[in-house]
């Protein structure tokens, strides 16, 4: 029988401490190094730099142009709408042609025109603030647009001035990703214009819009948006019915497009115009159809060296 050899046990216990030490710092090594892990920005918040109506936070990336159309059809219902107007099908009450360019990952500027009013629009968008995955819980998106109406004056003197052409919008759009599948928004505005259609009706016309986008399969989503105007202090006394816009539908992706299918009660595509001009409501028939689709194009890309 051999002996018990008492320093070769602890030279045995001694290596297998020393062993459980090294394992266990390098586990606090590794809890250390994810614990100090920098924050990651919220990407994808949204698809597209339109929801149904409003816009979205999302920028261009740098040498990024996006080319996008949407369209706005007649009444569904009510008195122009029907089977004898194919439910809206055959009339156009908007057009837009849009260019969206990405001068840095957070600077985007836009060109688009409306077949409304033959109004052109330059618009600048810039990321103030990114969602962070540990931290700040929201992004905020600064976006301004300017419209000018080009079409002929209606009768002598409609436009007595240029100014009296254009209009201005101001917006603070705020948004949060809650989850891959899930988004919100928030997004308080000023709409500034010279001429109003009603003489009693305010220049500087204040709006609140919510928005959200819900995935429901990898890739189809629902999207809703809503505008609230009347009530913040709109006249209520004018000549001419106005109403809150609302808008609803599913956007699809397909590659390297985002498509959308809605329908809202607004008749026109872009905030200069639909913010101050919205006449129809969801209760008489006014809601129509509408389609969006944004095709994304990467430019002046360098070539990878073999």
């Amino acid at each position: 029988m051999k002996k018990y050899n008492p320093k070769l046990f602890c030279t045995l216990a001694l290596a297998i401490a020393m062993q459980i030490t090294k394992a266990q710092d390098t586990d606090s090594l590794m809890n250390a190094l994810i614990a100090s892990k920098p924050p990651e920005k919220v990407t994808a918040t949204f698809k597209s730099p339109r929801l149904v109506l409003l816009t979205t936070n999302e920028t261009q990336k740098k040498n990024d142009l996006a080319f996008w159309i949407a369209h706005r059809f007649g009444d569904i219902g009510g008195e122009f709408g029907g089977s004898h107007t194919l439910f809206g099908l055959d009339n156009a009450q908007d057009i837009y042609f849009g260019f969206d360019y990405g001068f840095t990952d957070r600077f985007t500027l836009g060109l688009g025109r409306s077949r409304n009013n033959e109004t052109y629009n330059l618009s600048g968008k810039f990321k103030l603030l990114e969602q962070l995955d540990k931290g700040l819980p929201f992004s905020l998106t600064l976006f301004t647009q300017t419209a000018w109406v080009t079409r002929k004056p209606f009768f002598d003197n409609e436009f007595a001035t240029q100014a009296q052409r254009m209009s201005h919008y101001f917006s603070a759009i705020l948004t949060t990703k809650v989850n891959s599948g899930l988004s919100f928004l928030l997004s308080p505005s000023v709409l500034l214009r010279e001429k109003t259609a009603d003489l009693g009706d305010k220049k500087a016309l204040p709006a609140i819009g919510f928005g959200g986008r819900c995935k429901i399969s990898p890739r189809l989503a629902l999207i809703i948006d809503y505008t609230l105007i009347e009530g913040l202090g709109r006249p209520q006394n004018l000549s001419t019915k106005y109403y809150n816009p609302l808008g609803a539908g599913l956007e699809i992706e397909t590659g390297g497009h985002v498509f959308s299918l809605n329908f809202q009660n607004a008749p026109y595509i872009i905030e200069n115009n639909f913010i101050a001009n919205t006449q129809k409501s969801w209760t008489n028939g006014g809601v129509r159809w509408g389609f969006a689709v944004s095709r994304n194009f990467s430019l002046f890309q360098k070539k990878t060296k073999k």
